[in-house]
């Protein structure tokens, strides 16, 4: 390429150090740099864009978006990661991947020099993509981990290590011949590299395949954690050691000393500031703008004075990151408005970026590429041996083991990147940089794909009991658990355990599950309120929640037993903090809010996407029976006697919903009426009739005898009927209970099913909730628990 079409106004190369990867070149400039483009109608051959700093950092970035997303098409549908589609276009737009004809396009995209403007701008970006990480970990958790991570943590650790040492020593002139003289320094550096995990990857990995929440996701985050501070630690002294090589011993040692003093201080000084910013941030408001920026400001200056110390400049970004707050106010919001930016762009570039200084090409010694393997498989094997050998000891599943093994050998974007700064600082050869890559996306790439393929979180959920309101005994109690997630759902869970009237006959125990989003953290949190579970961030969760069903079990004292829990998790993930709860707590019902909220004039005010989506998850996996609510007004809940109409047409579902109907009626202020909607070509002798019948014996005979149960049956001769019927109910009563009966299809339901909008309340539930519908009465979906034989699971 001529040196006129670079930024520079020429270049000369001059000569290349032997055993180094350093070429030196003699290169002018013109000064100012020409930043933006002149155009190309100012000069009679148009303007040429990689003189233009600017011009070629747009077009730069431009083609690794689009050789990124055209990577990430195909390998996405083969179970790969992002960031192996990041790894690619870096091979690609790199010297590792000859182009043929369009290599001369890549000099010309990529012209001498102009690699260094999109470093540095995509560098920052990492150092506040590790800031973010470090943000959303829990520096309490150190203290919150429990043996089995610390032993896991730290055998997978220093274990790997040690053997590593210990082969590389026993046969030393062998590893000579492989690697060569320098194996002391080299072979040190891939054990340690490799032993380690970041808690950043591992975090986004079981966010990946779903499993953060669940008790496998908790414990690999609790070793994660552990081992990640621990080799953080490490490597910022090593690092601080070898930057200052070139210096005297005596400077070496301030350092040395000054990245300790770096590492106390920080956090010392920086997160009672933070926690002072939170505690003069009102309850619900965003923290005020000026601290935002203050915390930017000071980012940034940690960061060079990190670099005067000849500290690695990230340190800064992370012991910082460290030292704010996880959550909300003030984690959650640096999270929301830097993340995009960040992470997602300038991070992906960055990552692009390191993987284009690597050359696949130079793999010029067979000998040397297999012995930096022969240590990388080494290491690989001893952490999976240790992690699933501690596994079996502590009497955990052979697939929990295995997948706990393959996460914490994962490898993705931080170790990439720290890898390429070794090069940088280190100067290692580029063959050794190169298996390293190479290893991240075998070792990302086999991680998630095993980890999806092992674990199935779903199979702690199988129903091999019956946990229904069916199989309840008529004077047991009532354990259910109900969720809330917007602060409207408070009143309306609330008043369907006034329904519900809990009386010495009818007692209810009810867990309350505040589930919230997941942000400005990378642990996900499960607290049990009436256990006083304090966190490390003064936030207050579900402060208003929990008075509300304190004074609710406090009305019905005696016969209403109520505990509330607060669950952060991804919206992604909810359903499994639900199961969970249900599961533990051996509970026969789920109640979920309605993801509609009506307003007082009929009409919807707004939808969430996530509520019905966790619903529809709940369903598919719940342990127990599922009722979906509805509420349409609140007017009808005003006073203590509630009208409760349970519409019957038979089938699994309805004679669940049946059984709690009946529970609605030992309270005698409560008025029930059971509508029977028989179809007129019914068949008697059909199994599922029989057995609807016998359930609705005692509605006919001793229920039917109370002053407030009524038994209502009418013969259907078409869907039309249905309908008039089912609006003309819904506009008489305060409560409606139906079954969701979701698939099942009868001669008084047909052709409605086509027109069914919400398919989680089913037929009789959708009609109901349809806005064509006049009521104010709240209605709940009930879904009998879905049981699974226990031949069928094994």
């Amino acid at each position: 390429m001529n040196a006129n079409q670079t930024i520079f106004s020429s270049y000369t190369f001059m000569f290349a150090e032997p055993g180094k990867r350093h070429e030196i070149y003699n290169v002018c400039m013109d000064q100012p740099m020409k930043i933006i483009s002149n155009g190309i109608w100012t000069h009679h051959l148009g303007a040429i864009p990689s003189q233009s700093a600017f011009t070629m950092l747009e077009l730069q970035i431009v083609t690794i978006f689009v050789v990124t997303q055209c990577f990430h098409f195909i390998l996405k549908r083969l179970g790969c990661p992002y960031f192996v589609s990041q790894i690619m276009a870096g091979f690609l737009l790199g010297p590792s991947i000859p182009t043929g004809p369009l290599e001369k396009y890549k000099q010309m995209l990529f012209p001498f020099g102009s690699p260094d403007i999109l470093n540095t701008v995509s560098s920052l970006g990492f150092s506040f993509f590790l800031f973010l990480t470090s943000v959303q970990m829990d520096l309490t958790l150190i203290m919150k981990t429990g043996k089995k991570a610390w032993v896991i943590a730290g055998c997978s650790y220093f274990v790997p290590i040690f053997v590593g040492f210990v082969t590389m020593g026993l046969s030393m002139d062998t590893w000579n011949k492989f690697v060569g003289e320098d194996a002391f320094t080299t072979l040190p550096m891939v054990l340690i590299s490799q032993s380690g995990c970041s808690f950043a990857v591992v975090s986004n990995l079981l966010n990946d395949v779903g499993i953060l929440n669940s008790e496998l996701g908790r414990l690999a985050l609790s070793a994660a954690f552990v081992n990640d501070l621990a080799a953080g630690i490490g490597a910022g002294f090593a690092t601080s050691y070898v930057s200052s090589m070139h210096l005297s011993p005596s400077t070496r040692i301030t350092n040395m000393v000054a990245f300790f003093v770096y590492l106390i201080c920080v956090p010392l000084v920086c997160r009672p500031a933070m926690k002072w910013v939170v505690k003069n941030t009102p309850e619900g408001k965003s923290v005020d703008k000026i601290y935002i920026y203050v915390i930017i400001i000071v980012l940034l200056g940690l960061a060079y004075a990190a670099d005067f110390f000849h500290l690695p400049f990230l340190s800064a970004a992370v012991m910082f990151g460290l030292s704010v707050p996880e959550g909300p106010p003030l984690g959650s919001q640096l999270v929301c408005q830097l993340e995009l930016f960040s992470t997602w762009f300038l991070t992906s570039i960055f990552v692009t970026c390191c993987v284009m200084k690597v050359d696949l090409t130079e793999f010029h010694s067979i000998k040397y590429v297999f012995g930096i393997s022969f240590f990388v498989v080494l290491v690989y094997v001893v952490k999976m041996i240790l992690c699933m050998g501690i596994s079996h000891y502590c009497n955990m599943p052979f697939s929990d083991g295995l997948c706990l093994a393959l996460i914490l050998t994962s490898k993705g974007v931080v170790d990439l990147c720290s890898y390429t700064l070794i090069y940088d600082i280190m100067a290692e050869n580029k063959q050794l940089i190169s298996v390293m890559v190479i290893s991240v996306v075998i070792l990302g790439t086999a991680s998630g794909i095993g980890v999806k393929a092992a674990y199935d979180p779903t199979r702690k959920y199988a129903g091999y009991q019956k946990r229904n309101v069916m199989s309840l005994k008529n004077h047991s109690e009532l354990r259910l658990v109900a969720c809330v997630q917007k602060p409207y759902h408070t009143n309306e869970i609330k008043n369907v355990l006034q329904v519900y009237s809990p009386i010495p006959e009818n007692i209810l125990v009810a867990d309350i599950l505040h589930l919230t989003e997941l942000v400005g953290r990378s642990t996900p949190i499960f607290i049990a309120h009436k256990l006083q579970q304090k966190l490390g961030s003064s936030y207050n969760y579900s402060g208003e929640l929990i008075v509300a069903f304190d004074l609710f079990e406090r009305d019905y004292a005696g016969c209403a037993t109520v505990n509330t829990y607060t669950a952060i998790s991804p919206a992604t993930q909810m359903h499994e903090d639900v199961c969970y709860l249900a599961l533990d707590k051996n509970v026969s019902l789920i109640i979920l809010p309605f993801h509609v909220k009506w307003g007082g004039d009929g009409s919807i005010e707004s939808e969430d996407i996530n509520i019905r989506s966790l619903n529809s998850k709940v369903l598919e996996k719940a342990p127990c029976s599922v009722g979906i609510l509805v509420s349409r007004g609140l007017s009808c809940f005003k006073s203590t006697f509630y009208k409760v109409a349970m519409i019957f047409l038979g089938g699994p579902d309805d004679r669940e919903a049946l059984c709690l109907a009946k529970r609605f009626a030992k309270n005698l202020d409560n008025t029930l009426f059971v509508y029977r909607l028989e179809a007129n070509d019914r068949n008697i002798t059909d199994w599922e009739h029989m057995i609807d019948d016998e359930e609705l014996r005692e509605v006919r005979g001793a229920y039917g005898q109370l002053e407030n149960v009524t038994y209502v049956e009418t013969i259907i001769d078409d869907a039309s009927q249905t309908t008039c019927i089912i609006k003309d109910i819904a506009r008489k009563f305060d409560f409606i209970i139906v079954g969701r009966r979701y698939g099942v299809k009868t001669s008084q339901t047909f052709g409605l099913e086509n027109w069914t909008e919400y398919s989680e309340l089913g037929v009789i539930g959708d009609l109901l909730a349809s806005q064509d519908t006049e009521t104010k009465a709240s209605i709940l979906v009930v879904q009998q628990q879905s049981t699974m034989s226990v031949s069928s699971q094994n």
